[in-house]
């Protein structure tokens, strides 16, 4: 197959990051890359331009981090507590997951993370302290501590005022569709 060098001008997965030099197939080239805009065809006045472009991919990458640190600071200092319905036996009916943790901080911190960047193997389902990783950089990994309580927990700290007032009469409850009352069949001669 024949190949072709190209100079990338964004980061594309599984080929290469901006300002890198690659061979790739001509087709993949022709057809994808030089299209979109995505790469350009290596020439002498494009090896130039090179340097400009790694000097690009740096001031990028150091802002990426200086983000990454600064949103890892800011998770490392919140503490959120769930809670979980648990049964009798103390065993929770729910979970704590990746997505619950990525909505919890997007409210909170008002971080937009993606739920993989999140170490979790297994949802939450015991009560406690747990701590979880998340991946905010390839070199910045945040730690987020949070809480685990039951739910019948709280609802024994409540104040017995407050779950009187909860407590609504018992009101007749219509019925959406009503029944129909039989009417005798006519006979038919």
């Amino acid at each position: 197959m024949p190949l072709t060098e190209l100079i990338l001008t964004e980061n594309v997965p599984g080929l290469g990051a901006e300002a890198d030099v690659v061979k790739v197939r001509r087709g993949y080239a022709r057809n994808y890359l030089l299209p979109r805009g995505m790469a350009y065809e290596v020439t002498p006045a494009a090896l130039r331009q090179l340097n400009a472009l790694k000097q690009k991919r740096a001031e990028r990458e150091a802002r990426e981090l200086s983000e990454a640190e600064e949103l890892a600071r800011r998770i490392g200092k919140t503490r959120f507590i769930f809670t979980l319905e648990t049964g009798e036996t103390g065993k929770a009916f729910g979970s704590v997951t990746a997505q619950d943790i990525v909505n919890r901080l997007k409210n909170e911190v008002g971080a937009d993370i993606d739920r993989h960047k999140i170490v979790l193997e297994h949802p939450i389902k015991d009560t406690g302290e747990h701590e979880v990783a998340i991946k905010l950089h390839h070199d910045v990994t945040a730690q987020l501590v949070f809480q685990v309580k039951s739910a019948a927990e709280g609802k024994a700290e409540a104040p017995a005022g407050a779950a009187a007032v909860s407590e609504e009469p018992d009101k007749k409850k219509r019925r959406f569709f009503r029944r129909r009352k039989e009417q005798p069949k006519q006979e038919e001669k």
